[in-house]
């Protein structure tokens, strides 16, 4: 426009940017408001929509106000073009954030409510959030007018260098979603490796699975380690598992009393310890014939795998007391050691005949 600035000009654009300054208050307080509903509902997703709202709509009200304070101006032409494009490109970048936001956010909600996908791994949160980013970069260089398609086969022919150049870092992403996709492990999983760590996963991101020792300790395990290795998953495929305590009883003990007072005690610990199964059928096999007891194998039921120590722990502790309450002799191998001038007899063991009667220990 060539015309000059007038006092109606002034008024009608602070009108304008007043009024995209109300409506960007006002909103915010209503959006505040929701948000207080929000946190109240189950779903978690509405939390996540509405904090993004709370950033685009107020962003976006001052930017009309701005666009409409600009076309009250008697502006050039030029001048009011590089005004919009700049309003357009704050717009842009306001909207995407809040979209990378919104939808990385319900990506999380939705892994954090389904237990059969990764639930607080963040590789596709983050995978995600990049892509989402990404797009509204190019919908910025197409909005000012650069051409994105010599960008975009450039990108091309750089990839393939960039990929030849980060093969362990592209090697372990892919490794990440491979692991995640076929559910072999999932956050919260125990596991055990065929290098020895072992623990709880935590997390699983782009690049690394962090695992949560018994002691506390993190471990790090790249991805693509993790998915060449042979490993134990004991959640999976049900998290509950049994345990196999070895014991022994003298020859002159009665099996069927044995059975039958290892029953109760099997009975009494999954009823009594926290982390046992309650249901758990008790069961107990006879399998051996030794040098100087009969071998016989419990089978304990426990809830989770870092239950077991707790449980094994407290069942050898009743059934060594119930063992003694009824008399029943766990005997311990011995040893005789006979030496004789000039020569050393070779030593032989003893049987359960040849020890003492007394308390023993659970083998």
């Amino acid at each position: 426009m060539n015309r000059a600035l007038t006092l109606d000009d002034l008024i009608l654009a602070g009108i304008a940017l007043a009024a995209g300054l109300l409506v960007a208050f006002s909103s915010r307080t209503l959006l505040r408001w929701l948000a207080g509903h929000a946190k109240r509902t189950k779903w978690s997703g509405d939390d996540v929509i509405v904090d993004a709202l709370r950033t685009v709509v107020p962003w976006a009200a001052i930017a009309a106000g701005a666009a409409g304070a600009g076309a009250a101006l008697p502006l050039t032409r030029s001048v009011q073009h590089h005004t919009n494009q700049c309003l357009k490109v704050l717009l842009i970048f306001v909207v995407t954030l809040s979209a990378a936001r919104v939808i990385a956010g319900l990506v999380q909600s939705v892994t954090h409510s389904r237990s059969g996908v990764a639930g607080s791994a963040t590789i596709f949160v983050n995978i995600t959030r990049v892509l989402v980013l990404a797009i509204g970069f190019l919908v910025v260089l197409q909005t000012l007018g650069i051409s994105i398609a010599p960008l975009l086969t450039a990108l091309g022919v750089g990839g393939l260098a960039v990929a030849l150049a980060l093969q362990d870092t592209l090697a372990n992403l892919f490794a990440g979603i491979h692991i995640l996709a076929s559910k072999t492990v999932q956050p919260g999983d125990y596991i055990r490796l065929n290098t020895g760590e072992e623990g709880y996963v935590v997390d699983i991101n782009w690049r690394q699975t962090t695992v949560r020792q018994l002691s506390n300790n993190l471990v790090v395990v790249p991805n693509g380690e993790l998915a060449k290795s042979n490993m134990t998953n004991y959640t999976r495929p049900e998290q509950r598992l049994t345990i196999l305590v070895q014991a022994g009883v003298s020859y002159d003990s009665d099996l069927d009393h044995v059975e039958r007072v290892t029953t109760e005690v099997i009975a009494e610990t999954m009823t009594e310890v926290t982390g046992a199964v309650p249901d758990h059928e008790p069961a107990i096999r006879f399998h051996t014939f030794g040098d100087s007891r009969i071998g016989f194998t419990i089978i304990l039921g426990v809830g989770e795998f870092s239950d077991q120590y707790r449980i094994k722990h407290e069942f050898i502790k009743r059934l060594h007391r119930r063992y003694r309450e009824e008399g029943i002799r766990i005997p311990a191998p011995a040893r005789t050691v006979a030496l004789q001038q000039g020569s050393v007899a070779i030593p032989h063991q003893r049987g359960a005949e040849d020890v003492p009667s007394g308390p023993g220990i659970v083998g």
